[in-house]
């Protein structure tokens, strides 16, 4: 094996493709730089939207971390059943969801749950099911600092609804959570200064709110790209998610950080329709396709244009030195690749090169149970 790169495995003849590659090694050494930015481990509350792994979330538990994101009430059930100690439910729950978030507080009382909110109305209905089921429900503020994707701004009308939330006997008040996924500038010194001004409101809207007499246990702030700055702020829970499986389109971005790639695509060239021209088995059903090409880095075929795609294919453009054989196998690190996990139910496991076993993507549909 001295002579293949580290993501070749000697058995790839009889592995069918796409499928998903997943190198534990690389996760330990992920999770040990997230774990050595972060200096200390209670600050952590890493995401598990990206790889919805029981394994990984082990891994995870080993170095110490028991307080975990999630995006999903699936999620937020498989990680209760790893029995991890503290779950924040980082989307607000609506509809039918409150209802299942309850029955993951009844089945898994040794696990806290919280989640976020940034809606009196939401806030009074988690308030009426907490009575219901005897319990006082934690509940963080969703602080809209700029994504504008969900939050409220931190305005008066979020001091109301974290006075609603404080003085309700069926609930507990635990803090802010900001999401920052918009601040993505490559420069690190500029992507801190965008986050700075983001963290400065919240810290702004936590001196009124303490003002008022609403304590602010709590901070959970940023993603993976603002995951080296908020790691420095002693008062911030951090909440990478990425960098456990890490991909293209983040290594790309952001040099700064040395997270290494530990999900690859195993791929094979299906057919030469014409000169120059190559098809591979990856199409929208096997890696994620929101994005402009590439969508891939396909080691081995960096010169070639990623031109289509459709559900089974894609298709790349080749200069005249490379032609590829057909049935001939290649690895492709995803550009965005959470949602490409998503769309494979098992990944394979690669230990010094050869495939050992696999890892259910168990948290991947709507439900398990619950």
């Amino acid at each position: 094996m001295t002579n293949k790169a580290w993501y070749q495995i000697s058995n790839a003849e009889e592995i069918v493709s796409p499928t998903l590659l997943i190198y534990p090694e690389r996760i330990e050494k992920n999770i040990q730089i997230m774990v050595k930015m972060v200096g200390e481990v209670e600050r952590l509350r890493p995401h598990i939207k990206t790889h919805k792994t029981r394994e990984i979330i082990e891994m995870q538990m080993a170095y110490g971390i028991h307080k975990f994101k999630c995006a999903t009430i699936a999620e937020a059930e498989l990680l209760g059943q790893c029995k991890a100690k503290d779950i924040l439910l980082a989307i607000q729950p609506v509809g039918v969801n409150i209802t299942r978030l309850f029955q993951l507080i009844d089945k898994f009382p040794k696990s806290c749950f919280s989640a976020i909110v940034d809606n009196a109305d939401v806030v009074r209905r988690i308030s009426e099911k907490a009575a219901s089921h005897g319990i006082c429900m934690p509940l963080f503020l969703d602080v809209n600092t700029g994504m504008n994707r969900t939050g409220i701004a931190p305005n008066d009308e979020a001091v109301a609804v974290c006075s609603l939330i404080s003085g309700d006997p069926n609930l507990t008040f635990r803090g802010l959570h900001a999401y920052d996924g918009h601040i993505r500038d490559s420069d690190l010194d500029k992507r801190k200064q965008v986050c700075d001004a983001s963290y400065d409101l919240v810290t702004k809207f936590k001196t009124v709110l303490e003002k008022k007499g609403i304590h602010v246990e709590t901070i959970v702030m940023g993603g993976s790209p603002t995951f080296p700055i908020h790691a420095k702020r002693k008062e911030v829970e951090a909440s990478p998610g990425t960098t456990l499986l890490w991909d293209e389109r983040y290594s790309s971005s952001f040099p700064d950080m040395e997270f290494l790639h530990a999900a690859i695509l195993l791929t094979r060239i299906i057919s030469k329709p014409k000169p120059n021209i190559i098809c591979l088995d990856l199409g929208h059903k096997s890696v994620a396709p929101e994005m402009n090409f590439p969508r891939v880095k396909i080691f081995g075929l960096e010169d070639c244009e990623q031109i289509g795609q459709s559900e089974e294919h894609l298709v790349l453009s080749c200069p005249d030195n490379i032609s590829p054989q057909l049935g001939e196998v290649f690895y492709a690190v995803p550009m965005h690749v959470c949602p490409t996990v998503a769309k494979y139910p098992k990944s394979l496991t690669v230990f010094n090169g050869k495939v050992t076993g696999s890892w259910q993507v168990a948290a991947r549909d709507h439900s398990l149970v619950i």
